[in-house]
């Protein structure tokens, strides 16, 4: 009773906040649109009274309930988002503001574990009811900074590791789409994220990549995406795919609230040994501070230009064109760019000559301990083979349309990552990576950092865990035809379809990515140019209305 009783208090005291619609002298104040609003924007608007945190669950949640029948970007929504936020509402009140998010709704991927009353399913009813001890390593963190965890964003099911599927599918979300133009393919397993953050149906988003799976959908999905170096953040309760590639990282739509969220969520672990490796331990650097105005001068930048031409998709004549225009800013705003450097492992790393062998063995045996790890297991499956039997045996799971090949292939093999043949792959696999890839580009030719289309470098950079930056730098054009995916369900190219730039460099160097990420965004400001074909119409002034009287008192 007691504990109702001051939910209550909180509440009143979240929806009495005043509300100034009016600033002095320039007639109604003009609320942030939440396509475009940033967390800067956000805190203001808050800070000032003009709109709540509830407010805010409350637009964002009535976007989600507009589009997501379409878009199926979301798979639950946090049944206590409102009540959280009067709670976030009221320390605000009172002055004490939890972090830099405090009262931010963001999702959160469906593979990121909560210990609250949301599913983490990946996607498949086989998690579905499963409960884990506590809160993923990440999502404490977005707690901790003051995030308001609003929901799950559906996901390309198991991370896109179960079989031959279409992107964005999941038994428990359905087919994910992107919102660019008509059936889109929303690429990548962070698809629901990518979907939510660019359509504004939360501030920013948390993905996981794997190879790929951050920076690519943010790419096609006209975001800023950040695919940290393996070991900045914690995978603790993150269902996985491979322990030696899985990252967790934000998806936002400016460089600077990207450098917000993964501030939010990197450090060190005790739960993730791989975290140990980072060399900043819990006092990560300040990105956000990084995010300053002349960051490419006198930065050596190197072009790989021979990759674009080894991968099985060739860029269009087009996205070249936008390439070289975007080099030429990057020579403008004081970057010494070091033109046609060569990369030896490209080839096969494009080709994926030893990627299969590295994470389909760590999936044999990551998913397992996933399982091990659970509080309660519904299904009570502890084992690669229960679960693909499971899964072909649920109706609700798509079996055989939808198949479990990737699985079949792991489970023949009969050795997982611990196993000699393994880690002769692996090793295979980094000299690619390591010294005929981007380490051996970095220290051959001094350069901070290495740039290609987006779509070019996730590969590149998933062996070793290298970082990748994702920056919005053009669309494709409004005659673009539609081309039906290898399934013919959906269309994976079309006209105004977002595609990035794509920065990387040595582990462990996003503090300078950062500088050169948002030095080339402020130079172009692209996103804001590239408009969603669906869009939700809710915005903060509508559900700001519904609470005034005639005479712009708040009603409780």
């Amino acid at each position: 009773m007691a504990a109702r009783h001051l939910l209550q208090v909180l509440m009143l005291l979240a929806y009495s906040l005043p509300l100034s619609q009016c600033a002095p002298g320039s007639g109604r104040v003009e609320l942030p649109s939440l396509l475009d609003a940033t967390l800067d924007e956000l805190q203001s608007g808050l800070n000032a009274g003009h709109f709540t945190s509830v407010d805010l669950i409350r637009a964002y949640t009535a976007r989600i309930d507009e589009v997501n029948s379409r878009l199926h970007a979301v798979n639950e929504i946090n049944p206590d988002a409102v009540s959280i936020a009067a709670h976030h509402d009221a320390l605000r009140y009172s002055g004490n503001l939890i972090g830099p998010l405090h009262g931010i709704p963001v999702v959160i991927k469906d593979n990121i574990g909560t210990a609250d009353k949301m599913n983490n399913t990946a996607g498949s009813y086989a998690l579905l009811g499963a409960e884990i001890p506590e809160d993923s390593t990440v999502a404490r963190k977005l707690r901790e900074a003051g995030a308001i965890i609003l929901g799950k964003a559906n996901l390309a099911q198991w991370s896109g590791a179960r079989g031959d599927i279409t992107q964005g599918w999941s038994a428990y979300g359905g087919q994910c789409i992107g919102a660019y133009y008509p059936d889109m393919d929303p690429d990548g397993s962070s698809s629901g994220s990518g979907t939510a953050a660019s359509v504004g149906l939360a501030w920013a988003a948390l993905g996981t990549d794997t190879t790929g799976s951050i920076a690519d959908p943010s790419s096609k999905h006209n975001l800023v995406g950040i695919k940290p170096t393996m070991g900045l953040t914690s995978r603790y309760l993150v269902v996985p795919i491979s322990e030696h590639q899985d990252t967790v990282g934000p998806m936002a739509r400016t460089v600077k609230d990207a450098a917000y969220l993964l501030s939010a969520i990197a450090g060190s672990d005790e739960h993730d040994n791989y975290t140990s490796a980072s060399p900043f331990g819990d006092q990560v650097p300040d990105y956000v501070a990084a995010c300053k105005g002349k960051g490419l001068h006198g930065r050596r930048i190197g072009v790989p230009r021979h990759m674009v031409q080894l991968g099985p998709n060739k860029p269009s004549d087009y996205m070249l064109g936008i390439f070289d225009s975007a080099v030429d800013v990057l020579r403008a705003q004081g970057a010494e760019v070091i033109d046609d450097i060569i990369l030896p492992g490209a080839a096969d790393l494009l080709n994926s000559k030893y990627s299969p062998f590295v994470t389909g063995p760590d999936i044999m045996a990551n998913i397992p301990r996933y399982f091990s790890q659970l509080k309660t297991n519904p299904n009570n499956i502890t084992t690669m083979v229960q679960l693909r039997e499971f899964i072909q045996n649920d109706a609700r799971e798509g079996y055989p349309e939808k198949n479990t090949s990737s699985w079949d292939r792991g489970i023949s093999r009969g050795y997982d990552n611990t196993s000699p043949v393994w880690w002769g792959n692996y090793t295979a696999q980094a000299e690619l990576a390591g010294p005929q890839g981007i380490a051996g580009a970095v220290k051959k030719y001094s350069l901070d950092a290495i740039v290609l289309p987006t779509e070019y470098l996730s590969k590149l950079a998933a062996p070793l865990g290298n970082p990748v930056i994702s920056v919005p730098v053009g669309r494709t054009p409004d005659d673009t035809p539609l081309e039906k995916n290898e399934f013919g369900t959906l269309n994976i190219k079309g006209p105004n379809q977002p595609f990035g730039l794509g920065f990387t460099g040595a582990r462990f160097s996003e503090e300078v990515l950062f500088e050169i990420a948002y030095a080339f965004e402020q130079a172009t400001m692209v996103r804001r140019t590239i408009i969603p074909y669906i869009q939700p119409k809710t915005e903060l002034k509508d559900i700001v209305g519904k609470r005034q009287d005639t005479n712009g008192n708040l009603e409780l």
